[in-house]
């Protein structure tokens, strides 16, 4: 009997520690509700270095989700995705950030899977501030992916790990040629002590 209390007492005791791994974690904060996520730096070091160099220096005040891509807003596109985009794009000068080194998915295993954190960019090596979180797989974002004719992809270096129906309902907000109106501001991008 004392050793079924035991492994009874264990068993509650891993329940109650949570499911969050030694990697570095961030806080989204909205009025819709909150987005928490994990990074990765080991396999994306240079992305995940820039993103918490922003949150450090509270770069992100004034950052909005400003873009909803569905299936039905993009007609001109063969290849459709669906993300939700958010950054400084609206509020800030991008000029000021320095660019970093492109990522690829092929480099870092990690893929464009439902929740996903990946940096938006025109050309390899032009991301900085913006970012975009996947609604579902989007394979066509990888590495050799088709969505960019370059076929390099996006830099993906995290994923949500709690605030699944947030990023849905940021997704159904009434949006013209993709671009939220309004725009949903974020109150903070912060680190998440577990």
């Amino acid at each position: 009997m004392k050793k079924l209390t035991f492994l009874f007492c264990m068993l509650l005791g891993l329940l109650a520690c949570n499911n969050y791994s030694d990697n570095p974690h961030i806080i989204i904060e909205t009025d819709l509700g909150n987005l928490i996520l994990e990074l990765y730096p080991e396999q994306a070091p240079i992305t995940v270095k820039n993103f918490l160099d922003l949150i450090d220096k509270n770069e992100f005040e004034g950052a909005t989700f400003y873009r909803a891509v569905t299936l039905d807003n993009q007609p001109q596109d063969d290849i459709k995705i669906e993300v939700i985009q958010g950054g400084l794009s609206f509020t800030r000068d991008l000029s000021q950030y320095e660019l970093i080194e492109h990522e690829t998915t092929e480099q870092t295993g990690i893929l464009h899977t439902n929740g996903v954190i990946s940096m938006a960019r025109v050309e390899p090596g032009t991301a900085c501030t913006e970012f975009f979180i996947c609604i579902g797989d989007q394979p066509s974002l990888d590495f050799d992916g088709e969505r960019n004719p370059d076929l390099q992809g996006f830099s993906a270096f995290g994923k949500v790990i709690e605030g699944f129906e947030v990023m849905l309902e940021i997704q159904a907000l009434p949006e013209e040629n993709q671009l939220l109106k309004p725009r949903l501001a974020i109150k903070s991008i912060k680190r998440f002590n577990h």
